[in-house]
């Protein structure tokens, strides 16, 4: 049964009216609440790649209002596969006990939860991005007692003028950062989580191996497409066999790299199929990320800007997407669904700006009903003000 068919048959004529967006979504052996997703965001927060109670208290607001599927932020797999200092890693089983208290309490809210593993590759051994995002270096050291260290890649150019060749990774190394992804899955396991995203997107290492704006290799791991894909469909591989069979497994891609240049969507269809092949369950479509040629364009962000990368590859590879990119409101993001272009729908700034976004547009999606989707320590007293004076924060109920 394709998904379109599955949507159809999932909803039964007197449930038709009920939104979308608050419709429960079953991935492997795990039941999402609703279809709202927190997209995995940095916050640089981190020392020595352990969480602290700063991310317990920023994703529990995310649980606390209502998000379906929580992800943590781009976890590096090594410590030098850090972006900053700041970014949390699971290449330590410590890091992996350190995580504990953030999906037990997602779970006690009713929220699932997932990671992104990560090796930030030639952009790592960065500055936070407001100190700069520059790479690191003696004012670094001087101001933060921050030490740079070494950065490995697909191939030895650099991200960008100012920024310092990588050292081209060998096959030899290439094989034990399959390894590293495979033991950080373990312990994403042990930690709790209920999905694991591999972050193939955004100039990082996995992207800079698909992209033949970054990847110059002239081996097995370079050249063709075939041998481009060759890495991230190991890693894929690795992780399905250490991830338990009833929890999914997501992608995130650049769907493009830029408009008719490098990595394109043509060939994200095809990484798509692969992914599926290996056991991947749902692909995260974003894009960009990577320098591009002078004169070539970015694609144009307004509103919703992604989402024709995510309709296309759930209706021609028939997997599950996630749509991301300038979703702000909840009528928008019931129109994805409804338009058959997504299953989830990742909401980042906005979710910073308001972290009851979640629970916030069911109220709107269910003409002020949706009460039963807050946490009941708070919905109680806010539904109560509702019916006392006549409105759902500040507007006019019915």
């Amino acid at each position: 049964m394709s998904l379109a068919q599955q949507h159809s048959a999932a909803q039964p004529p007197e449930e038709a009216a009920a939104p979308l967006l608050f419709t429960p979504l079953q991935l492997r052996g795990l039941t999402l609440k609703n279809r709202v997703m927190l997209s995995p965001m940095a916050i640089y927060g981190a020392k020595n790649g352990f969480t602290s109670d700063l991310h317990l208290i920023h994703y529990g607001r995310f649980a606390l209002g209502g998000v379906g599927l929580i992800f943590v932020e781009n976890t590096a797999v090594t410590d030098e596969g850090r972006i900053t200092h700041g970014c949390p890693g699971l290449w330590r089983d410590e890091q992996a006990d350190n995580l504990k208290r953030i999906t037990a309490f997602a779970h006690e809210c009713g929220a699932a939860i997932g990671i992104q593993l990560s090796h930030c590759g030639r952009k790592g051994s960065s500055q936070r991005p407001w100190h700069g995002g520059m790479p690191l270096g003696e004012a670094d050291l001087a101001a933060r007692e921050e030490l740079s260290w070494p950065i490995r890649a697909s191939s030895s150019e650099p991200f960008d003028s100012g920024w310092p060749s990588p050292k081209e990774l060998t096959v030899a190394e290439i094989d034990e950062l399959v390894e590293d992804y495979r033991r950080a899955t373990i312990r994403a396991r042990d930690a709790g989580f209920d999905v694991v995203e591999m972050h193939c997107a955004h100039g990082y290492l996995l992207h800079s191996f698909l992209s033949p704006l970054a990847n110059t290799r002239t081996d097995d791991y370079g050249g063709s497409l075939e041998n481009r894909m060759r890495l991230p469909l190991r890693i894929a591989a690795a992780m399905r066999a250490e991830w338990p069979e009833d929890r999914p497994i997501f992608t995130r891609i650049s769907s493009v790299d830029g408009i008719n240049v490098g990595w394109s969507i043509d060939d994200s269809v095809a990484f798509a199929r692969e992914l599926k092949a290996v056991g991947v369950d749902v692909i995260d479509c974003s894009s960009g990320g990577m320098k591009l040629p002078r004169g070539q364009s970015l694609v144009s962000r307004t509103r919703g800007f992604q989402v024709p990368f995510a309709g296309r590859i759930r209706r021609e590879v028939d997997i599950p997407t996630v749509a991301v990119g300038l979703i702000r409101d909840a009528e928008y993001a019931e129109s994805v669904l409804a338009e058959g272009d997504a299953d989830l729908i990742a909401i980042g700034r906005e979710a910073l700006f308001n972290p009851n976004w979640a629970v916030g547009a069911a109220l709107e999606l269910k003409g002020g009903s949706g009460w039963e989707d807050w946490q009941e320590r708070y919905g109680w007293w806010l539904e109560r003000r509702s019916i006392q004076q006549g409105d759902v924060f500040g507007r006019k109920a019915g």
